[in-house]
């Protein structure tokens, strides 16, 4: 094998980042197997380096990846099964499907959603349910899942490895449920979906601030899920949430790809139609009862798309809505975003006293995010000593490069370096 040039490094890089969920979903359906179907879809990626440079690349990378991935499956399913019929008694008659079995007609014909679904069976737990998901479907390096949870990379090694085996023990089958199990699987199906857009809103690691195409992905993915079930609030709450924060996109980074804070971005750059569409959708999720956690956290971006600046921004009725949050969701993230709205509300002296009690909570640690707000705080109090010890902390946590950049950037003021 070659090495790519650049034009098919890049190729292929962009194929991987927009094209790796449907491509592996599609090979899933040939292969009737998780383990056979990535090895397919890793083999697939591998042949088109020398394919590509060969003959060009195809005008549908994504087309050219399936084929190549299915074809790869097929086989591997022939062989099988002519391996069954030689060793009858050697080999269970049912573990492989053969290779001209009928597949059963999906309720929404989107393989990705097929998938999220399958990834959050009720036999498997939530972490692993999530864990799946973003390295199946979404395509996520484990090392930034593992970020993502907090924890080594070998542990999430291992809980997807196990997730994968349990499917594969359990015969979870690769299909969406029926319309009546649909909801048991709707929490975590909302959820994975959430952590895939997080994962492309705020890259965990590398130098780009977001990843575009994961946004896009995760956004299709809601709104395929509420065309399936249109009259559920959190569906639409979800799909609020998304849009709301997508919103924000441009203006999230100067020219020079540096990070700009939500109180100075220039709101002539934010995305007025999904402003529009999801104030409309945050509307319709609140008129339904009870109120969940995807329309609370959607009615926190409405207020925010609602302000003409951040000095208009009414954050105690931001403070007022992480408050039926945490009733809801008292997670250490909800309550660490609580008294950053605090801080706003009533002063930065009062946002400390709000973190402090909850930043020592072992789920948040390693968590940059802690050191960070209360660098800012500390930077606002005007205790810069102390200030410039947490950003030093927050440094040594941070995996984005375009994070990084701003945290030296406040080191570098509150130290007068």
């Amino acid at each position: 094998m070659t090495e790519p040039s650049d034009t098919v490094r890049a190729a292929l890089q962009d194929a991987y980042r927009r094209e790796w969920a449907q491509v592996l979903a599609a090979t899933v359906r040939a292969a009737g197997d998780l383990d056979i179907a990535e090895e397919c879809v890793q083999d697939a990626f591998v042949s088109a380096i020398d394919a590509w440079e060969q003959k060009g690349i195809p005008v549908n990378t994504g087309a050219w990846l399936t084929t190549t991935a299915r074809n790869r499956a097929l086989n591997q399913r022939r062989s099988a099964s002519i391996l069954r019929a030689k060793l009858p008694l050697l080999i269970q008659p049912d573990r492989v499907p053969g290779p001209d079995a009928v597949e059963e007609v999906p309720v929404i014909a989107d393989d990705r959603l097929r998938l999220v679904f399958m990834c959050c069976h009720p036999a498997l737990s939530f972490e692993t349910q999530t864990a799946l998901t973003l390295r199946l479907v979404c395509g996520l390096p484990t090392a930034d899942i593992a970020r993502t949870f907090l924890v080594s990379e070998a542990t999430m090694a291992a809980r997807i490895t196990r997730g994968k085996k349990k499917i594969r023990v359990a015969r979870i089958p690769i299909t969406m449920p029926e319309a009546k199990d649909i909801d048991e699987r709707l929490d975590a199906v909302l959820t994975v979906i959430d952590l895939f857009f997080t994962a492309g809103h705020t890259a965990s690691s590398g130098d780009r601030l977001l990843d575009r195409e994961v946004c896009i992905r995760a956004i299709e993915l809601s709104r395929l899920l509420y065309s399936l079930v249109p009259g559920n609030a959190e569906v639409c709450g979800l799909l609020a949430l998304l849009l709301l924060t997508d919103s924000r996109r441009d203006a999230r980074a100067n020219a020079s790809g540096d990070l700009v804070l939500l109180a100075d971005q220039d709101r002539a750059k934010w995305d007025t139609a999904e402003i529009q569409e999801g104030l409309a959708l945050v509307g319709r999720a609140l008129s339904g009862l009870p109120v969940g956690v995807f329309t609370l956290r959607a009615a926190i971006a409405a207020v925010h798309a609602s302000a003409a600046s951040d000095a208009a921004t009414d954050w105690p009725q931001i403070v007022r809505l992480y408050d039926e949050l945490l009733g809801l969701w008292p997670t250490p993230v909800v309550a660490l975003n609580r008294s950053v709205a605090v801080a706003m509300s009533d002063g930065p002296a009062a946002g400390l006293v709000e973190l402090d009690a909850v930043a020592s909570d072992p789920a948040l640690k390693g968590y940059h995010y802690v050191p960070a707000t209360r660098a800012d705080l500390l930077r606002r109090l005007g205790r810069s000593a102390e200030s410039a010890e947490e950003y030093r902390q927050a440094l040594l946590l941070v995996g984005n490069d375009v994070e990084r950049r701003f945290l030296q950037q406040r080191l570098a003021e509150v130290t007068g370096n």
